[in-house]
């Protein structure tokens, strides 16, 4: 008989994931597998949980949240000598890295995901002692996604982040930071607007901002947006839905296993939708960090 650990963020989905989870738990049971659930009360609950689950009895985890709860479950995950395979329930705003594995939102789907067994190996990303799924940015509209309240979240969705953007574009006015970019691909001083160190290509909600990432290619993709007319801005954004934007002369774009990035400016950086500290930060890949369910028959993502 097989253990799984729920480790549930009540506050993301509310009662449709409330109903989704006691469907799968019915299903799991009926099964032969012993389930055990844990519902998060603050911040780092997920986190502890998961390193806890990891040094257990248990074969694998299922997390119930958005992008920060997964991003706190892998930090589990990573601190752990154990590190147990993991499935993603997505029930936040965005949800960019099941979105990414082509995660199953029906129930029955998720289920044959489970007893399948169909578990890939992805890279992880670590930022200075933190991890990161999906990704770590900073500077324009990087800091939206956890200044946006819990029942903005709730009541407006996804809507919630572009009021938050366009307020936060007046407040900033698009001035430009200085930073220093060091890697063994590239290397500057650069007034920027924007840096995003990814492992997947889907960031907030759009599926090509790092158009070529690949989560298993032992590398990160790194997209930065120098100063910029207005006139570029708009230029750029309008082609991030193609993935055109890499053309841009002022994006830089290429892959790379470690970066640093500094400035005099203290500068935020968002770690998978939460706050992760300041620059200076160091960016790394760890190939194969983390063992996760995707659907069967998918060897490519």
């Amino acid at each position: 008989m097989k253990k799984v650990k729920f480790i549930i963020n009540p506050s993301s989905g509310r009662q449709i994931m409330e109903k989704k989870i006691d469907q799968l738990c019915k299903l799991l049971l009926d099964n032969g597998y012993i389930v055990g659930k844990y519902f998060t009360k603050q911040k780092y609950d997920a986190m502890m949980e998961a390193k806890n689950t990891c040094n257990g009895d248990f074969d694998f985890i299922i997390v119930c949240g958005g992008d920060g709860t997964v991003n706190e479950v892998v930090k589990g995950i990573m601190l752990s000598h154990k590190k147990l395979p993991l499935a993603i329930m997505a029930s936040g705003t965005v949800n960019d890295f099941a979105n990414y594995l082509s995660i199953p939102k029906n129930v029955n789907y998720f289920y044959d995901m489970i007893i399948e067994e169909h578990i890939i190996e992805v890279d992880v990303g670590r930022v200075n002692d933190n991890f990161f799924a999906n990704v770590a940015a900073g500077g324009l509209l990087t800091n939206v996604a956890y200044q946006v309240s819990t029942e903005m979240k709730a009541l407006l969705g996804r809507m919630a982040y572009y009021f938050e953007g366009i307020k936060e574009l007046t407040l900033q006015n698009l001035a430009p930071i200085k930073v220093r970019i060091k890697s063994e691909e590239y290397s500057s001083e650069e007034e920027i607007l924007l840096f995003l160190v990814s492992n997947s290509s889907s960031i907030g909600g759009f599926t090509k901002l790092a158009p070529e990432a690949d989560i298993m290619d032992g590398l990160l993709d790194v997209v930065v947006i120098k100063k910029s007319a207005v006139s570029d801005i708009a230029n750029i954004f309008l082609n991030v839905l193609s993935g055109d934007h890499i053309n841009h002369p002022n994006v830089i774009y290429f892959k790379t296993k470690s970066i640093s990035i500094e400035s005099e400016s203290k500068v935020s950086i968002d770690i998978d939708g939460e706050y992760g500290g300041v620059l200076p930060a160091n960016f790394q890949v760890i190939p194969k960090g983390l063992k996760i369910f995707i659907p069967g028959g998918t060897n490519e993502i």
